[in-house]
């Protein structure tokens, strides 16, 4: 153990010379000596705390530690010591995770692009601490929502755990990294009342989508739910609805892709309301007339979360298709119908989501139990439904007082 002048324990490697400078030495595995001067023990500490951590693990080969696969497409890879977390990312990104669905691969790099990597892309993974993951999500505090900032959160965890998992480096940056990510305030999440609810459906009835938008608001679908629908997927006899698929537009590669729905709780099978069955028989009845693309004439792969098979979309047998070009239709194009037709109804400006709110807050406000709805939803916890999609109207406030004062619990003795 070394010692400075005052004869105190320094700890291995640091010795402190008579001109009140620390030395701090250490011999790495090829048996190298190393040694630097410092003004204080605590820098003199920090560095040798980091040359023996670079030293321990550099000499790792950088394939032996990945899958086949990878290895027999000669993919390039710096050595680890060297490797910066832009590098390990783009690796992460193309090699490891490709097989995500495209929604959460967009979320991760955008994640990354604007907030992770300008902190520390440049950064050699090996180098990265706690408190570097930490500055990510403070620097985000002033201009992001929670939700946002927990979409960071997930996507830098998940990237360190891959380079632990592949020993790119020996422990997770973010263990033990405490920091209380805000929720997005409820009134930001936005609800159609009743009124405008009435008032929507209304205007939407000169609209293309008028079939979408109300098989929404009588089933809760996600919209890659909707555009993924196929015939198969109705029981005209049982009068149910089974999803177990999504479809996207991607619009960086120009295609269509099929993928499985957004969790495992996704895949379920729900009843059918009078509306929703009536608008899904009467769109069948038509089909025969509709328009269609040459470009259906293909089936697109995709992987079951559940099972791990592979299955197809047959773009041919999608119930929902435009009626100027005969293929489905891109979220962009329902953005821009839903604008038009708040601008004419004078209400807000809403999203397709808006619609799985609001059949989620009326499914409460008429009696539906929570776990029910759950259920229906697709959410893998009640707690994602009670936080994210439940919200107090003044529409079901009025009704609550209502229905305790029928009660004649306000009357007067």
């Amino acid at each position: 153990m070394g010692k400075d002048l005052k004869n105190r324990e320094l700890g291995k490697g640091i010795v402190q010379r008579k001109d009140g400078l620390y030395t701090a030495r250490f011999v790495t595995k090829t048996g190298e000596r190393k040694q630097k001067y410092f003004e204080t023990v605590a820098q003199a500490r920090n560095w040798l705390e980091d040359a023996r951590h670079e030293d321990k693990y550099s000499t790792i080969a950088p394939f032996e530690m990945v899958s086949e696969a990878i290895m027999e497409n000669d993919i390039p890879l710096p050595a680890f010591s060297d490797m910066t977390v832009d590098q390990w990312f783009n690796f992460w990104i193309e090699n490891i995770v490709p097989d995500l669905r495209g929604n959460t691969l967009r979320n991760y790099r955008d994640r990354y692009r604007f907030n992770i990597q300008p902190a520390i892309g440049r950064l050699k993974i090996q180098a990265v601490r706690s408190m570097h993951c930490k500055k990510v999500l403070l620097d985000m505090e002033e201009d992001y929502s929670g939700s946002t900032i927990k979409q960071t959160y997930v996507a830098m965890g998940t990237l360190f755990k891959a380079a632990v998992m592949n020993d790119v480096i020996p422990k997770h940056p973010m263990d033990g990294l405490k920091y209380n990510i805000k929720d997005k305030p409820k009134s930001d999440i936005k609800v159609l009342t009743i009124d405008e609810q009435e008032r929507f459906l209304e205007f939407s009835q000169r609209s293309h989508n008028f079939n979408q938008y109300k098989l929404i608001l009588e089933t809760g679908l996600r919209t890659g739910e909707l555009v993924g629908l196929t015939w198969d997927d109705i029981d005209f006899k049982r009068k149910t609805l089974t999803i177990n698929k999504s479809l996207e537009y991607r619009h960086s590669r120009g295609t269509w892709e099929a993928g499985p729905p957004k969790t495992k709780a996704g895949y379920r099978t729900i009843p059918l309301t009078t509306t929703a069955f009536n608008i899904l028989s009467t769109l069948y009845s038509e089909r025969k007339y509709r328009k269609e693309s040459d470009e259906l004439d293909q089936s697109l792969e995709f992987r079951d979360t559940i099972t791990g098979e592979i299955r197809h979309l047959n773009m041919k047998e999608l119930v929902f298709l435009c009626e100027r070009t005969g293929m489905p239709k891109k979220n962009s194009s329902y953005d821009t119908d839903l604008y038009k037709i708040c601008e004419k109804a004078e209400i807000k400006h809403i999203s397709m989501h808006t619609l799985r709110h609001s059949y989620a807050t009326r499914a409460i406000e008429r009696g539906v139990n929570p776990k029910v709805l759950q259920k229906l939803l697709g959410h893998s916890t009640l707690q994602t439904t009670m936080d994210t999609y439940v919200h107090v109207t003044d529409d079901s406030k009025e009704l609550a007082v209502k229905q305790f004062e029928s009660k004649g619990l306000f009357k007067l003795a």
